[in-house]
This record gives C-alpha cells, sequence and structure tokens, in this order.
C-alpha cells in the first residue's frame, strides 16, 4: 500500500510528488515541482488575473490534487517496471502542469457571480484547454508544449475518444493517458467520495439548469440518491471499459508488486462500492 498522504494539504501533495519525480529524473530540476504547485495554488485560490478562487464543491483543489498525487504514482511505478518508451524530464513536467490544471475549466473570471464553476462541467474541458494555453504562453511555454497539455487535458473528458486526440509522440500519449486514469482513480479512491456524491450531484444539477438542451450529457440522474445508486454500475462497467481499453491498462503499474500485486487504488475503490451497496440496501430494507 501507499503511504497514506493528506490530499487536503497542497505542501504534502508536493512533497510526495517531488519524490516521484526524482525517482524517475534523478538530475532533474528540483524546483520544478515546487513551482509548478505554487502556481496551481495561485490559480485555484483567487491570485492569479481576474480569476476568482475555485468555489465548485466537487472539482475543488483537493480533488485536483489526489489525481495529480495519483498520476505521479502511477508513472512511478511505470518507471520502475521499465515501461517503455522511458519519459523525458520534458514530457513529465508537462504533464504535471496538466494534471494540475486539468480543471481549470471551473475556474469563474471575477465579474462572473451567478452561481458557482459547476455550471461550467459540461465545457469545462475546453475551458480548462484554453486556460492552460493563455497560462503557458504567457510562461513562455513553446506552441508544441502548450499543444501537449491540451492534448493531455483531452483524455480527461467523460465522452473523450482518445484514439481521435492527435497526439504529437507516443511519450505524450501515454502521459495523457495516465492523467486520464489518474483523475478517475484520484477521486474515487478517496476516503469521503461516497460523502461527496450528493455534492457531485449538485453539480450536475446546476450544469442542467444552465444547459437544458445538453442536460442528458449528465447522465439523466434524477437525485442525489439517483447518482448513488448507479456510482457501482459506472465503476464496474464505464470505469473499467475506460481504464483497460482507451487508457490501454496503464493503471496496473499502481499494482505493488507489479504486475500482479494488488492495487492499492482499486482496493479503496472497492471499499467505497461496498459502503455504497450497504447504504443502498439498508435504505431499501
Amino acid at each position: 500500500m501507499f503511504s497514506p498522504v493528506a490530499t487536503h494539504d497542497p505542501t504534502a501533495v508536493a512533497n510526495a510528488v517531488s519524490a516521484a519525480y526524482l525517482t524517475l529524473i534523478p538530475a532533474g530540476d528540483r524546483q520544478f515541482v515546487p513551482r509548478a504547485f505554487d502556481g496551481a495554488k495561485e490559480c485555484f485560490t483567487g491570485h492569479y488575473a481576474d480569476y476568482q478562487a475555485i468555489d465548485a464543491r466537487y472539482h475543488d483543489f483537493e480533488h485536483t490534487l489526489q489525481g495529480t498525487l495519483c498520476f505521479a504514482r502511477l508513472l512511478q511505478g511505470r518507471h520502475q517496471a521499465g515501461g517503455q518508451p522511458p519519459l523525458s524530464e520534458r514530457i513529465l513536467q508537462l504533464g504535471l502542469l496538466a494534471i494540475l490544471l486539468h480543471d481549470s475549466g471551473y475556474l469563474k473570471k471575477r465579474e462572473d457571480i451567478q452561481g458557482t464553476g459547476a455550471k461550467y462541467t459540461l465545457t469545462h474541458v475546453q475551458r480548462s484547454t484554453e486556460f492552460a494555453a493563455a497560462r503557458l504562453a504567457a510562461a513562455g511555454y513553446q506552441p508544441a508544449d502548450i499543444r501537449a497539455v491540451q492534448n493531455m487535458i483531452r483524455c480527461t473528458g467523460v465522452d473523450a475518444a482518445v484514439n481521435r486526440i492527435e497526439f504529437q509522440d507516443a511519450m505524450e500519449k501515454v502521459v495523457g493517458q495516465a492523467l486520464g486514469t489518474a483523475d478517475l482513480l484520484g477521486q474515487m479512491a478517496a476516503a469521503d467520495y461516497v460523502e461527496k456524491l450528493p455534492v457531485l450531484y449538485a453539480e450536475f444539477e446546476e450544469a442542467a439548469r444552465h444547459a437544458p438542451n445538453r442536460a442528458h450529457s449528465l447522465g439523466l440522474f434524477t437525485s442525489a440518491a439517483d447518482l448513488m445508486r448507479k456510482t457501482p454500475e459506472f465503476w464496474e462497467k464505464y470505469v473499467a471499459r475506460r481504464l483497460n481499453h482507451d487508457f490501454d491498462g496503464i493503471h496496473r503499474f499502481l499494482n505493488q508488486p507489479f504486475p500482479d500485486g494488488p492495487n492499492d487504488y482499486f482496493q479503496r475503490i472497492e471499499v467505497n462500492m461496498q459502503r455504497l451497496r450497504q447504504q443502498l440496501a439498508g435504505a431499501n430494507a
């Protein structure tokens, strides 16, 4: 099992990610991860340009930190297992920027005072690619690097056709698949995932109010209870297929030991699914 990390604490997550980063790139830039985390924290706490602090209650900054920690662990596991192609420092850095900014599309401008960032649920992936492009261009990143970050972020779209994303090379695709995997596993393995499902439903509900013509895209949940009832099936039928097919089973690099050891994230998700099933059984008793 992985050592516990307090995912509400950006410094704790940054330290864990830095350790993983230096396992992959021992002679790498030791200041890159702290800088990247400081930049992400700036964005999500209302200290960047004319953006407010994140006010989406499910897709908050901790959600991003959960995914980022899982992402770093997955790529560390891949490196230790000798996964090919090996990742360069450049692509690893771009991947970290991508996971840290993958939900920046929930951020609102200061003059945007109606509702929360959850209203952008249906457009947040595109908005995240645009936010990332503007921020990275301002920081001097080259167009090819910005495109790589955008392609990786696109892997997190719930209906993204990964095989249609025009990756620039094999490393970029691998890191995009790792990012999409970590986004799913990081949140679903969280200790408070079950308790936060009603909050996720509230985000869907707000998004549907702001885009009624696309409400069907949110899964047609009728209530928070309905979302909770359908979540085990979502895990078994949607997430499992996406992990194994769209992301080529890259989650196996989280197995300890690789390749056939237990997967800590899967085990924690199964605990959450069992809690849900027990709650549902009790409600129907």
